[in-house]
């Protein structure tokens, strides 16, 4: 399943980093973290998809503890 999220991002260093953080996310396919944007797109598992989010979630904050990423 593809879905693309609003997200507060600070940088593009962050949006890179947090984009990173999201591939390592177990069940993720694909994941893009757009700094320009502010949309985080993700790929992942249809059967595990909300679980995975909230994995995301948890990983985004790791690296910006202030990010918001808006999952309705």
């Amino acid at each position: 399943m593809k879905k693309k999220f609003r997200v507060e991002v600070d940088c593009a260093n962050c949006a890179a980093k947090m984009e990173d953080a999201v591939k390592k996310v177990p069940g993720v396919k694909d994941a893009t973290v757009s700094f320009m944007t502010q949309k985080l797109a993700i790929e992942a598992d249809d059967d595990r998809f909300e679980e995975i989010m909230r994995d995301v979630v948890k990983a985004c904050k790791k690296v910006e503890p202030d990010c918001e990423i808006y999952l309705k």
